[in-house]
């Protein structure tokens, strides 16, 4: 097997694979640089930015490897016209979101926060404390890749009403039950809305302002998918007016000042982008990686979205 002459990593740092995965890599390349080079011939990313002007200031550059699913961080017309494979990472948190998606649902629904809080504090009363089931409550799902099937899996075993928007019609799960909408009637009528959807330009502000202000009183939005798919200044406006939930969990890819406010809502709950980090995520985002860059250097190229 062929080798890497250079390995430039932008975008994490080492804590981001475990050392044996460093170990594996060392073997697939001559060298690797956490620093700017010219000489690199193979690129890390993870969410950061690669777009013409750093593909350009790579002349040797004949490998993109993402430590991620998410593609709309890469420029990816410009890397097939200088014939740069680009590959990324799919499935490999499918379960791990997906079973978070419901824990932060089941958390908000149960008010679990303050009730470990008041118990912490002696109060066992449970008095103040209402909460609502997801079962027979529509739930909505955008985007019907691998995350969203699964959470539309999970949804009906809540005994949730699911149904579906995705830009092509899934039969196999409308075979299942699970019945296809039109985006704007599903947004205007379920109760619960989980955005599964990669971040392109066909999908930018897809959450439009019409969309936001047509969501139905009392609806939860959960968005673990890049906020560039909402428009943030309408959602501001929605937020005000307090008769929704909206929870997200990729702040650190936000713009600071647009999460600072809103974090000023108490209907909109953000958590750090920890959905995809279980143990079992990881090992096998890893291996997809290192199997990623094998099979390129032995021309066989799995998992390229260019």
């Amino acid at each position: 097997m062929t080798k890497f002459k250079k390995i430039l990593v932008t975008g994490f740092d080492k804590s981001a694979l475990d050392e044996d995965t460093w170990t594996r890599i060392n073997k697939l390349t001559n060298s690797i640089s956490f620093k700017p080079s010219k000489e690199a011939d193979c690129l890390f990313s993870r969410f950061n930015r690669v777009d013409k002007v750093l593909i350009d200031s790579l002349p040797n550059l004949k490998y993109i490897g993402l430590l991620a699913t998410g593609t709309g961080t890469v420029d990816l017309i410009h890397a097939k016209k200088k014939n740069i494979t680009v590959c990324n990472i799919p499935g490999y948190a499918t379960e791990s979101v997906a079973e978070w998606v419901f824990g932060v649902i089941l958390e908000h629904l149960h008010d679990l926060e303050r009730a470990k809080y008041v118990a912490r504090n002696g109060d066992f009363s449970g008095s103040g404390f209402s909460t609502m089931e997801i079962l027979g409550k529509k739930f909505g799902v955008i985007g019907l890749g691998r995350i969203g099937k699964r959470v539309a899996e999970i949804a009906a075993g809540f005994g949730a009403k699911v149904c579906y928007w995705s830009r092509n019609r899934k039969k196999e799960m409308e075979n299942k039950g699970i019945s296809y909408e039109p985006l704007d009637a599903l947004i205007s009528t379920c109760d619960f809305i989980s955005l599964h959807l990669l971040y392109n330009k066909d999908t930018a502000d897809i959450l439009s302002e019409k969309l936001i202000n047509s969501l139905k009183k009392g609806a939860i939005v959960i968005n673990v998918a890049p906020m560039e798919l909402v428009n943030i200044p309408a959602l501001k406006k929605r937020l005000k007016q307090n008769d929704i939930t909206f929870i997200l969990d990729h702040p650190d890819e936000m713009n600071p000042i647009d999460v600072k406010q809103l974090s000023r809502y108490k209907n909109c709950i953000i958590y750090p982008p920890i959905g995809y980090v279980s143990k079992e995520s990881r090992v096998l985002k890893q291996n997809i990686f290192i199997s990623n860059l094998e099979n390129f250097l032995g021309n066989k190229p799995i998992n390229k979205v260019n």
